[in-house]
């Protein structure tokens, strides 16, 4: 098994023949994957070495010391969080090698094809079709909030097959090329002016069978290990001491003692120690996953990730005062992707509003914790053995 000291060996082997101060970008991050180097815990050839999750750290600390690049994870993270894992666990061998390399190097953008609009919360009633045509597949319908949708190369797209079955069960998953005919992406400008949000109509869209994702009918099995993985990226993020929201608010109270009060000082020191008790819990949970697959303790994760953030944010706002009501900037554009802590305090309190929201809201989160983590009884469900098509819509 491959160890601590190999990997070192590795990394050095790797920094040697590829020197980040003269090799291009492109040229060290393809060089890395081909290495191992990219996911040591995936199989050799795919990015990995088939060692130990945890193992992944000894790279990524050797390689940030050499001050080698690293592959703008923010821009790609639907790609590495999602995407990834779904076809590692899913995928052909041929559909690994075509998509794993380019995915992690950072020469495809990857988005999310899942929510419609009759199917946000309750996304196993959607709607979008897929029927069979020859050696492939015609699409039909439209998805919503689909982050990147307008830089994406691939989707990663459920559909309904079989309306005659429960809608738990109609449902394939497959890969999407967003330059075919008939994929239209159009933006949703959001509360903060911006549209990194999209909307896409999808007319008569052909996708090979080829690009299927598991077997025909099992989409919603697949679907599961990408909505896990979701909310482990979101909530489990890794991040050092005072990292994320907290940080800019912290700044600030040790920069402007002028605004402090005994109740901010209070409300400021609670949701720090929360904050640092939300890290410390997403590390254990990175912990867990070194042993198998992500479980439901991710939505648990994204839950507290959602409700800190709101209240970090509000608090930041109410801390600046009339500052507070100021916004930078609210030029319509599409970026490709969210900066929380290169903007405003204005802008983190209102893009924090989506974050109980995207990725599973927090009402439905609250039902899986409930039910998968802490074993309560299920809520009734009258829909779970109707077919599909007799539903009320």
């Amino acid at each position: 098994m491959t160890d601590a000291a190999e990997l070192r060996r590795r990394t050095e082997e790797l920094l040697a023949a590829h020197p980040p101060g003269t090799t291009d970008r492109a040229d060290f991050l393809k060089a890395r994957f081909d290495a191992g180097l990219a996911w040591v815990h995936y199989p050799e050839g795919l990015g990995g070495l088939g060692a130990p999750r945890s193992l992944q750290a000894v790279v990524d600390a050797e390689l940030e010391a050499a001050g080698a690049p690293d592959n703008d994870p923010r821009r790609i993270g639907i790609g590495l969080g999602m995407a990834a894992p779904t076809i590692l666990r899913y995928g052909t061998e041929e559909q690994k090698r075509r998509y794993l390399r380019p995915l992690w190097v950072g020469d495809e953008v990857w988005c999310q094809l899942f929510s419609e609009p009759g199917a946000g919360s309750d996304l196993a009633a959607l709607g979008t079709r897929a029927v069979r045509d020859g050696d492939g597949w015609v699409v039909d319908g439209q998805k919503v909030w689909t982050s990147s949708a307008h830089v994406a190369r691939w989707g990663i797209l459920i559909a309904r097959t079989d309306p005659d079955v429960p809608k738990h069960q109609g449902i394939t998953y497959f890969v999407c090329d967003m330059t075919d005919p008939g994929v239209e992406v159009r933006p949703l400008r959001q509360i903060t002016g911006e549209a990194e949000f999209n909307e896409v109509f999808l007319t008569d869209v052909r996708i090979p069978d080829a690009r299927r994702l598991g077997e025909v009918g099992d989409g919603w099995r697949v679907a599961q290990t990408t909505l896990m993985n979701e909310r482990v990226s979101i909530g489990g993020m890794r991040l050092p001491r005072e990292g994320g929201m907290i940080g800019p608010v912290s700044a600030t109270w040790r920069e402007r003692p002028e605004l402090r009060t005994h109740d901010l000082h209070q409300r400021l020191l609670t949701l720090w120690v929360e904050a640092e008790v939300a890290r410390l819990t997403g590390e254990r949970l990175r912990q867990q996953l070194v042993a198998g697959h992500p479980g439901p303790e991710g939505s648990g994760m994204k839950l507290a990730f959602a409700r800190l953030n709101q209240e970090i944010s509000g608090l930041e706002v109410e801390l600046l005062g009339e500052e507070g009501l100021l916004y930078d900037d609210w030029t319509m554009r599409r970026p490709e992707l969210v900066d929380f802590t290169g903007r405003d305090a204005g802008y983190r309190y209102l893009r924090s509003k989506g974050n109980s929201i995207e990725g599973g809201t927090s009402e439905v989160l609250l039902n899986i914790v409930a039910e998968r983590v802490l074993g309560l009884p299920s809520e009734p469900r009258t829909d779970k053995d109707v077919a599909w098509k007799d539903l009320a819509r």
